[in-house]
């Protein structure tokens, strides 16, 4: 059996799962405290053991989610020659299924309830640069600019993409981003 400090490790785990599940399903907003611990098999009352509040979960939800994208963008740009990098973050990022399950990035599923709330904004403030500075290593120029405008495409084409009620039109959207971002992409479509 755990002991009871690894217990709570795993416990804090699960909530955080089960909050990042629905926080993207239903937004922040739409998902009590209760159905969080309920989707993580627990009690209501055991919630405040690991979270003083419901803000200061979304704030941890949000900053998990974006640093796992982070981490994951920042050792594909150091261990990849630079397209390479390029083509597995955007191709991943604009995947027609990642989007359409809504496990996509959670700046495409939170990113309105997130910017209502100051500390969930200042907890993804490392992860945004992380993600930009990896976008950074693998476009040429003027790389500060070049991955703002990336990051700022990929998420929009993302956030446009789920909410058309056309599949072509949604598939439109994600490959033009692609085709704009991928220097390969872009030459076998002119």
């Amino acid at each position: 059996m755990a002991e009871p400090a690894q217990r709570r490790v795993e416990t804090r785990q699960r909530i955080l799962e089960a909050a990042g599940n629905l926080f993207r399903e239903h937004g922040i907003d739409g998902v009590g405290v209760d159905a969080v611990m309920k989707q993580a098999g627990l009690t209501h009352g055991g919630f405040y053991l690991h979270f003083p509040s419901k803000e200061a979960l979304a704030a941890e939800v949000s900053q998990t989610l974006l640093e796992r994208a982070a981490v994951k963008w920042q050792d594909l740009s150091r261990n990849l020659d630079r397209d390479a990098a390029l083509e597995t973050i955007v191709t991943h990022y604009l995947d027609a299924g990642r989007v359409a399950s809504g496990h996509c990035c959670p700046l495409t599923t939170l990113g309105t309830d997130v910017a209502r709330r100051t500390t969930s904004r200042q907890a993804i403030s490392g992860a945004l640069r992380g993600m930009l500075d990896a976008l950074g290593r693998c476009l040429p120029g003027r790389k500060r600019q070049r991955a703002l405008t990336a990051l700022s495409m990929m998420v929009g084409a993302v956030v446009l993409a789920r909410l058309a009620d056309d599949a072509a039109l949604s598939a439109e959207f994600l490959q033009a981003a692609a085709d704009s971002l991928l220097p390969v992409r872009a030459s076998r479509t002119q």
